[in-house]
């Protein structure tokens, strides 16, 4: 199972949130390029990325530290925010990015259909949920469709790759929704999903590879020290 450390931007910095509250912000560093390159250094095999103000206002707002970020590492980069139409996803590749995560576009079948057959493994279908329901605009709204509905969906229309976030328990340090995990793993038996929201110990991860998770993205819990970067990694193994 891959580790993936987070890095949310916003303004320009690295931030991150309590349950998607843009009311409820801690800034952990105004260079997110150092913040990449230490957890390059560190043994990260991949970055998450995530423009926050992109998520908000549906366009990318962060792309220079973005760019950057692509510039000053070497391993793969992936990102999430403000991602919905086929163009924006294409000027997030040029600038590096292996691949991008969409969100609200993937509630548009026709919009999500002709993404997956456009970039193929390149883009990625994030399914951000509350209570099972998934959530769109930042995480600002709760729609009426369940999280394992909508991957379902996202893998007939062609998607391989999916990050599950449950924004109840992200930036809680509070453990993750294994039982969730494990059950949109059993929904979408044909596709790889990346777990994110609440990973904190080590046994949360051994967890979630139990469960089948293909990768696990980490945030609040690396950078309040809770859990290293390496006690990730070796329990991933």
């Amino acid at each position: 199972m891959e580790i993936i450390p987070a890095i949310d931007l916003r303004g320009g910095r690295c931030v991150r949130l309590v349950q998607g509250d843009y009311a409820r912000e801690t800034v952990f560093s105004d260079d997110p390029v150092e913040v990449a390159r230490h957890w390059e250094e560190e043994g990260a095999p991949r970055l998450h990325v995530v423009d926050l103000d992109g998520a908000r206002d549906g366009r990318p707002a962060n792309l220079s530290a973005i760019s950057e970020i692509c510039e000053a590492v070497s391993i793969p980069v992936e990102l999430g925010g403000g991602i919905r139409d086929e163009l924006t996803a294409c000027r997030a590749l040029d600038l590096g990015v292996q691949r991008v995560i969409i969100g609200t576009a993937a509630l548009d079948r026709r919009k999500a259909e002709g993404l997956a057959s456009a970039l193929g493994e390149s883009v990625v279908a994030g399914v951000d949920a509350k209570d099972g329901l998934v959530a769109v605009r930042g995480w600002l709204e709760t729609t009426g469709t369940k999280a394992t509905e909508l991957a379902r969906q996202l893998v007939s229309l062609g998607f391989r790759w999916l990050v599950y976030t449950d924004i109840a328990r992200d930036g809680m340090l509070r453990g993750a929704n294994v039982p969730a995990m494990r059950e949109m793993v059993k929904a979408v038996p044909q596709a790889r999903v990346i777990a994110s929201g609440g990973v904190t110990t080590v046994d949360d991860v051994r967890k979630l590879k139990e469960a089948g998770a293909a990768g696990a993205i980490i945030g609040m819990a690396l950078y309040s020290g809770r859990l290293t970067l390496k006690e990730a990694l070796e329990a991933a193994c």
